[in-house]
């Protein structure tokens, strides 16, 4: 059996405090080695021509820098992993988006407040995290971004099919690489589209921002559930980090359950608890997508709304960030089509219009 090397780090922080704390809860797993720690974007440069790192984590707000285009650069000249230790902030939520749309794989969010213990609490979590980054092929930026560019105007929808939307409802799961999956679809999406569902492993803070995010590349108005709302066509719902949600039958409408249960799959909200909560209350009137994302969860849900009538699709291995989530849904015989992820929005709105 072949012996993996380790996956070399570079830590860039521009606290001391937290370099240190990162650097020894990766140093614990032997399939990780911290090859250097850096304070400021022009000594990480330096040091990553010497280590050549196969993973940076990233503090993208930092005094002194713009760790964006820091980002940019580097995906440009020499895309990396990049895994983003990311503050618990409205500022910092925004800031996190823009750098998954530069190319960051993924985030681990930090409180402001008692650095140390949190970053301790998260240490399985960073861990994970820097191991599927280290698996990720990372693509070059293809366009040049700026900073004050990062936000394009969402595009003016053209003449779009008529739907009968009445009794369809589209169901879409992610995690890691999904905020920019889920992005992609809803742009792809007319404003009398079906009503949409969504489940994003996000944290608590994160949420709000990146339904409004949604909400300004979409033709669709995209919003944070709120329990007991009706579900309508052109709307999409994603729930409160933190919270799970649930589909609902009420007479002939369905409607937003949204609970703090335990988590599911270690996620809350979890892809399993939306895809099954739509198998049991739409049936063959749904459609399930699955799109990029580390572990299983959304798997067995989407095999739920398979089993159901439901058409069931997920994002292909090469488009995706990472290919765990749809990767289990195939294993499991869950799923009837693989597409990429530019094809994915057109295909529910077809799959959506199909009478039975």
């Amino acid at each position: 059996m072949k012996i993996q090397p380790p996956v070399r780090v570079l830590i860039v922080d521009d606290s001391a405090v937290v370099r240190q704390i990162l650097a020894e809860i990766l140093d614990r797993d032997a399939g990780i080695e911290v090859v250097g720690t850096a304070a400021d974007p022009l000594i990480a440069r330096e040091k990553i021509k010497q280590f050549n790192p196969d993973v940076i984590t990233l503090d993208v707000e930092m005094p002194r820098m713009d760790g964006l285009a820091f980002l940019a650069n580097l995906m440009r000249l020499r895309p990396t992993p990049v895994v983003m230790i990311s503050s618990l902030t409205e500022r910092g939520a925004d800031t996190t988006f823009q750098a998954l749309a530069l190319g960051a794989i993924d985030f681990v969010s930090k409180p402001r407040l008692d650095v140390a213990r949190s970053l301790q609490a998260y240490a399985d979590e960073i861990i994970g995290k820097v191991k599927a980054a280290a698996q990720v092929r990372v693509r070059p930026l293809a366009r040049p971004v700026t900073r004050h560019g990062l936000e394009p105007v969402a595009p003016t929808p053209g003449p779009a099919p008529r739907f009968r939307t009445t009794d369809r409802l589209i169901a879409i799961g992610a995690s890691a690489g999904g905020t920019e999956a889920l992005r992609v679809v809803l742009e792809g999406m007319p404003a009398d589209a079906p009503a949409v569902v969504l489940t994003q492993h996000l944290p608590a803070s994160f949420s709000a921002a990146f339904a409004e995010r949604l909400d300004r590349h979409s033709a669709m108005s995209v919003r944070e559930a709120s329990d007991g709302e009706a579900i309508l066509p052109g709307h999409a719902y994603l729930p409160r980090g933190g919270q799970h949600l649930r589909v609902i039958r009420d007479g002939a409408r369905w409607r937003c359950r949204l609970d703090d249960t335990d988590p599911v799959n270690r996620h809350k909200p979890a892809v399993d608890v939306l895809f099954r909560s739509v198998a049991q209350n739409a049936g063959g009137n749904a459609v399930g997508a699955l799109l990029t994302g580390m572990g299983d969860d959304g798997a067995r849900g989407l095999l739920d709304m398979k089993e159901a009538g439901a058409a069931t699709l997920v994002q292909d291995e090469h488009t995706s960030v990472v290919w765990g989530m749809p990767g289990a849904a195939c294993k499991l015989g869950a799923v009837q089509e693989v597409l990429p992820l530019d094809r994915i929005a057109q295909r529910l709105l077809t799959l959506s219009g199909q009478g039975h």
